[in-house]
């Protein structure tokens, strides 16, 4: 029984993936802000270069 205790406290005490889940959560942040970025820019310029060209035809 004291073997199980031993090895479920090593288990707590590790933090090796703590750093990969760190890394895994600010890559899909980043990713996020990203598209939302891309999406906003996007549709501003379609919006602008298509009133462009309606004002020029």
């Amino acid at each position: 029984m004291h073997h199980i205790f031993t090895r479920a406290g090593r288990f707590m005490r590790r933090d090796d993936g703590q750093d990969l889940l760190e890394y895994g959560l600010l890559a899909a942040l980043i990713a996020i802000t990203a598209v939302a970025a891309v999406g906003s820019v996007g549709t501003t310029m379609n919006r602008v270069l298509w009133q462009l060209i309606a004002q020029n035809v």
